[in-house]
């Protein structure tokens, strides 16, 4: 392979943690309507869950999984770090839903905010993880060519920033009636962008482009901190933008404080690779660029490398296949305890540790 063919293809996974597994299921299965797909341990920490949640039986770029650490402080987002993940919805209206069904459930959530090239509204799972529901449109070209995305700096317009907003307006708005059921229409569509926080915004396009193949999409500001840098990277051609791809970044300070790893904080985000052989040329890609990663690890459902960006966040490359159905029925995903054949002399031992789901 050539460098020019490695870029991206989207996200594969964001990986979070959560203190308490039994209370994490019902919020992102029941609340937010995202099936477990599957069911097993940190093989890392077998006496502990991890949770995977995903669309269309785990599909790549839909997966949100979850390392349960219930002795663990809590995290703080930071350079370094993730400040929220955006779930995609179909449109305005859509989201309006959402925003009632969460309130009515007792979650508060701020929004709907304009953010021109999508709306958003945000709010928190039980652990405090910042999560978005962001639209899927109007989409980048509405401010710049789509052939010349990434170009310029964008200031937005004043009454879309903090200071600038109808408050009141934006925090009333709702869907008129209680949404007790998640139709297909609302249905949220996966990872719509990942934001993390960059203490050097300049060798984060660097490395985004170099390692990864990104290119950027947008230069502007954080809307709720207009002198705040927000750039967003994507696997771009320039005539489209791959959908589940759009990984942004908050400039910060060289003196802002660093993430701290814990629950209610991202782990690590996971690019794509097609299988195997396509991952060890990503490997050789990212040596020979002078990124320091792991060897392949095999993680039963997909096999992964690891590596930092140059402000410390933690990256995984993950294979599509074999997927979560390698052991257990695609129709049946998630619903038993699942180990790898490694662990599995110790069933009864890791079983008996870890709590009921519920």
């Amino acid at each position: 392979m050539t460098d020019a063919e490695f870029v991206t293809n989207g996200f594969h996974h964001v990986t979070m943690v959560s203190r308490d597994a039994s209370r994490t299921l019902p919020f992102y299965r029941d609340l937010l309507g995202f099936p477990l797909v599957k069911q097993t341990v940190n093989f890392d920490l077998p006496e502990t869950y991890h949770l995977y949640f995903g669309v269309d039986g785990g599909h790549p770029g839909t997966i949100l999984t979850f390392f349960e650490w219930p002795h663990a402080g809590r995290g703080r987002y930071g350079v370094g770090g993730v400040h929220h993940v955006a779930l995609g919805v179909a449109d305005e209206a859509q989201q309006l839903k959402w925003k009632r069904r969460l309130t009515d459930a007792g979650v508060p959530v701020s929004g709907p905010y304009d953010r021109g090239w999508f709306t958003s509204i945000y709010f928190a799972d039980p652990d405090g993880q910042i999560l978005e529901i962001a639209t899927e449109g109007p989409g980048f070209a509405t401010d710049e060519p789509i052939e010349a995305l990434g170009q310029r700096i964008i200031v937005p317009d004043p009454g879309r920033l903090k200071g600038g907003r109808d408050e009141a307006s934006i925090q009333a708005a709702s869907h008129p009636e209680p949404v007790p059921e998640i139709d297909d229409a609302m249905r949220l569509r996966g990872i719509h962008h990942v934001t993390g926080m960059t203490d050097d915004i300049g060798a984060a396009d660097d490395f985004y482009n170099r390692a990864l193949g990104m290119r950027l999409v947008k230069k502007s500001v954080n809307q709720d901190d207009p002198d705040t840098p927000h750039w967003f990277w994507a696997n771009y051609d320039g005539a489209r933008v791959l959908p589940a791809s759009d990984m942004t970044l908050f400039g910060w300070p060289k003196n802002a404080p660093r993430a701290r790893e814990g629950t209610g904080q991202t782990h690590h985000v996971a690019f794509r690779a097609n299988d195997e052989e396509h991952l060890a040329a990503w490997r050789e890609h990212l040596l020979a660029q002078g990124i320091d990663v792991t060897d392949i690890r095999d993680r039963n459902y997909f096999k992964s490398i690891y590596f930092r960006s140059p402000d410390g966040l933690l990256h995984e490359i993950a294979t599509d296949v074999p997927g979560f159905a390698v052991d257990e029925d695609a129709d049946r995903l998630g619903e038993s305890l699942r180990l790898p054949s490694w662990l599995e002399p110790r069933r009864t031992e890791i079983a008996s540790a870890l709590k009921p789901l519920g």
